[in-house]
């Protein structure tokens, strides 16, 4: 159970204490301590206490009501990572009957002000495992990730509600458009890069994408476009190395365009328009070690040790040397590897 202790920095929400509620007068609080004199016990906030000792006062005696749903209402807004609160108003909403499309207006709230929650979006989950629907939760998803683009919970609870549903078409239809409206925003947004390879590889063949050939096609272009725009987004090298393995298509393929982004800028070079093979954007930081690390895997799939060994040896004492012990390693390894 997450237990904060009092930070001056936090402002706490304004609660009554249920202890002084006639209402609540009928239920005994229980104490975290009873009987027990800790070392060191955590600084709680008098609100906190209270309310969490009324909390497990009433699941003590098992009692599921409305004045239930208020009371843990109480305790995550003072703890929103209180796991056994929601789940015990989870249990509570079941067992009472309660609308849950007033308890999702709620989450509404809670969600975008408990963005880095994990138990909000799993309680949320639950209510849409019931209620099955669907389809204003993507609004409502694009609407809390304005607040923060590259929120974990938020993007996992995402790609959840369309496998989830995978089998409603129209929460599909306009999931590649937002891909490229979040990347087009942030190009650098590797959560989106994430749900994009979710989306066109990851949760099955939607309607028009059934030529894979043809999309891989589209994806590989897609990627080249955004590598030569800003070349040292690891997030963008990532997706062309994720797309070229799930496809089974070799580096080697792609080796004529990596090589430029492995070489130092040329300021005397003149624009070059090539839809195959973009170049860098002029001004662009370069030699890119994404590019150096992809070359050099190519190298090793041709058995051309040597050259990627040199190139390995570049990164560890140059272009990357916060991982020189891992160049090093893959440098012997190879080396080993040739002896056999």
């Amino acid at each position: 159970m997450s237990t904060p202790a009092l930070q001056e920095e936090k402002e706490e929400p304004v609660i009554p204490l249920f202890a002084e509620r006639p209402e609540w007068a009928d239920v005994v609080p229980l104490e975290q301590y009873e009987g027990v004199n800790p070392l060191a016990p955590i600084l709680y906030s008098p609100v906190y206490k209270d309310a969490t000792n009324y909390f497990r006062g009433i699941v003590r005696t098992g009692e599921k009501s409305q004045r239930v749903l208020e009371l843990t209402e109480a305790v995550i807004r003072l703890n929103p990572a209180h796991y056994s609160a929601w789940q015990y108003r989870y249990e509570t909403l079941l067992s009472i009957n309660a609308p849950l499309d007033v308890e999702l207006k709620l989450m509404d709230e809670l969600a975008v002000k408990y963005l880095k929650t994990y138990q909000v979006w799993h309680h949320r989950r639950l209510l849409l495992t019931i209620t099955r629907k669907p389809a204003q939760e993507l609004d409502f998803i694009t609407r809390s990730l304005t607040a923060d683009t590259k929120n974990y919970h938020t993007w996992s609870y995402r790609q959840w509600l369309l496998a989830y549903f995978n089998d409603e078409d129209e929460l599909w239809t306009g999931e590649l458009d937002f891909v490229d409206a979040m990347l087009a925003q942030d190009v650098r947004n590797n959560s989106a890069w994430h749900h994009r390879f979710f989306v066109v590889w990851g949760c099955g063949v939607r309607e028009g994408e059934e030529d894979r050939g043809r999309v891989y096609k589209r994806e590989l272009t897609y990627v080249k476009q955004n590598i030569s725009l800003a070349p040292n987004n690891l997030s963008a090298w990532n997706y062309l190395r994720g797309i070229m393995e799930h496809t089974k298509t070799s580096f080697a393929s792609v080796k004529a365009f990596v090589r430029p982004y492995t070489l130092p800028i040329d300021p005397t070079s003149v624009d070059i328009v090539d839809l195959e093979n973009p170049p860098p954007t002029k001004g662009a930081n370069l030699p890119c070690p994404s590019a150096i690390e992809f070359l050099a895997d190519v190298y090793e799939q041709e058995k051309n040790t040597l050259e990627a060994i040199e190139l390995w040896t570049s990164l560890a004492n140059t272009h990357d040397v916060i991982r020189k012990k891992y160049w090093e390693h893959r440098i012997r390894d190879a080396l080993e590897a040739s002896r056999i």
